[in-house]
């Protein structure tokens, strides 16, 4: 048992539960134009930032750990900082410092994946996202990876490159692919030898997360191990064909593989190979790294085959069922979180939301922990998501979620309830703005039930977001200036936002215990130490400040 956390003696708790309510991907646009969530009908939100307590929270760059504040924020860190009241250097950020020093390169799997491919002659496998979105991963950190490889005499490297198109520009691949081919032709020569091998949409192979589409590994599986599927002379032609016959943008586009002029898959997978996974963000890696990692007993799919690789991700991905096995940068050890202290303090809690944000509001709110402190005193509820694209189905699990949670209320078995809404941030990576518009009522619909029941409860709602998306639909110029496509129409934007996201405490049995004017300036770490204080403890001393200023 850890430590507890002591009472506050200056506030009695309210009798009924607190409750955070986190909208994924709803920010507070900085322009009018393209901000899908102001624009919405969203009667409730508008009334509680209008009559209850509200600030702004920063949700990006340094306020959640990552390198720079041009950096976008991700429900990933946002989780992670939100769940344990302080902010970690995060993935793109431990990376970034591991190479650096040099410390990837000294450790000892780096050393011992070289080895291998140097003992057998054959290929180092690097698979990932293809950009510099700094979400998932960075590009500038697999040519670190290809350069070095070359430096140690790797002979042979091929590039398994998925397409982003939402974490950046819808259509920008070939900004990367472009010039990451001719990067490795300028590094190919009599001794080495570097291609990209096979590709294909984000969303359409590899990287699910979640359960929620085994489908997708498996079509990976078969593009990047196996070379099966269509194929083309280089990663530029199958890009700007899939594109014409398709209509896709980038994260939908299907997948590829490259074939020499014998018409032979130039990078398939086999034993005696050494294979990396470069994003070091853990939810969509899972999956595909149990295809490499699990035995016999691996039941997802029918692998075909299973070569003898040397794997290892750029990050450990699970840090409590130590996924994957070998890594070659630590990630951060998240200690002492929000829920760790509740139960050691005897608090009841529920956690719940639909499958795609599941893992959000358990896993990395717990500080990348996949198991509960307490049976007990812990309740997790998953809503099993739609496999259909979000702008078809916009709102999402939204009703069923709020079943759940207005349930958990009317119990009064809990008293922390946490839900996330993914609406906002799984739809606003569409680019469809319609959709978000939908997507953003039907949330608000949702929050007006909870609004109601935490009333009747006696309880109290804090209002906040992990990040934005809903809130910047629109790409626009380095002025500000929106950009225009051939059709008249303006060009969408289906990555995070920079913005800041709202903070609302909605306490309808306020007696004026604290201020009405909440606190500025602060990141969304502080909602950690707010919902503390608000169940009657006093936050640890080292938790970033709550946004109440008690009188």
């Amino acid at each position: 048992m850890g430590e507890p956390l002591k009472k506050k003696t200056n506030f009695t708790p309210r009798r009924g539960p607190v409750v955070l309510a986190i909208m994924d991907g709803v920010g507070i646009g900085k322009y009018k134009e393209g901000d899908g969530a102001a624009e919405a009908r969203t009667e409730t939100l508008d009334e509680l930032k209008e009559n209850w307590p509200t600030t702004s929270l920063k949700a990006h760059g340094t306020a959640v750990g990552l390198p720079d504040d041009g950096d976008m924020g991700n429900s990933e860190v946002g989780h992670n900082a939100i769940g344990c009241g302080r902010v970690y250097a995060q993935g793109a950020k431990r990376v970034n410092q591991a190479i650096k020093d040099g410390s990837i390169f000294d450790g000892e799997v780096w050393n011992k994946l070289v080895a291998k491919v140097k003992e057998t002659k054959g290929s180092m496998h690097f698979l990932g996202l293809m950009s510099d979105g700094n979400v998932h991963s960075n590009l500038d950190h697999l040519k670190a990876l290809v350069s070095r490889a070359k430096q140690e005499g790797v002979s042979r490297v091929r590039i398994h490159g998925l397409l982003d198109g939402r974490d950046v520009g819808e259509t920008s691949a070939l900004e990367y692919f472009d010039p990451f081919e001719e990067f490795l032709q300028e590094l190919s020569d009599d001794s080495f030898d570097a291609r990209i091998a096979s590709g294909g949409g984000r969303m359409q192979i590899t990287m699910d997360r979640y359960n929620a589409n085994w489908d997708m590994v498996k079509r990976g599986w078969e593009t990047h191990v196996l070379g099966e599927g269509r194929s083309f002379s280089s990663a530029h032609e199958a890009i700007e064909t899939l594109r014409k016959e398709t209509e896709a943008i980038d994260q939908d586009l299907p997948p590829f593989v490259i074939v020499g002029e014998d018409g032979q898959p130039v990078g398939t997978v086999e034993d005696g190979d050494s294979f990396i996974l470069f994003n070091f963000r853990g939810d969509r890696a899972l999956e595909i790294t149990q295809a490499f990692e699990a035995g016999d007993e691996f039941d997802r799919f029918d692998r075909q085959r299973m070569p003898k690789v040397e794997y290892a991700g750029i990050m450990e991905y699970d840090g409590d069922l130590h996924i994957p096995k070998q890594f070659l940068v630590p990630p951060p050890s998240i200690e002492r979180t929000m829920a760790e202290y509740l139960v050691n303090s005897g608090v009841r809690q529920y956690s719940v939301s639909e499958t795609q944000k599941f893992g959000h509001v358990t896993y990395f709110f717990n500080g990348n922990r996949s198991g509960k402190f307490s049976d007990k005193l812990e309740t997790y509820e998953e809503v099993k998501s739609d496999n259909v694209p979000f702008e078809q189905r916009p709102w999402m699990k939204a009703a069923e979620v709020t079943d759940k949670v207005i349930e958990a209320i009317n119990s009064g078995e809990y008293e922390f309830i946490k839900f996330n809404y993914p609406n906002g941030d799984m739809v606003g990576h569409t680019g469809i703005y319609e959709a978000v518009l939908c997507a953003m009522s039907a949330l608000d619909l949702s929050l007006t039930r909870i609004k109601t029941a935490v009333e009747k409860a006696g309880g109290v709602m804090v209002v906040s977001a992990d990040h934005g998306n809903s809130d910047d639909m629109y790409a626009r110029d380095k002025s500000g200036n929106i950009k225009i496509k051939a059709n008249g129409k303006p060009e969408a934007k289906t990555s995070h936002s920079l913005n800041p996201v709202p903070c609302i405490v909605y306490d309808p049995q306020f007696k004026g215990e604290y201020s009405k004017t909440l606190r500025s300036g602060l990141g969304i770490s502080s909602l950690a130490g707010t919902c503390i204080e608000l169940l009657g403890y006093q936050p640890p001393e080292d938790y970033d400040p709550s946004v109440l200023e008690w009188k």
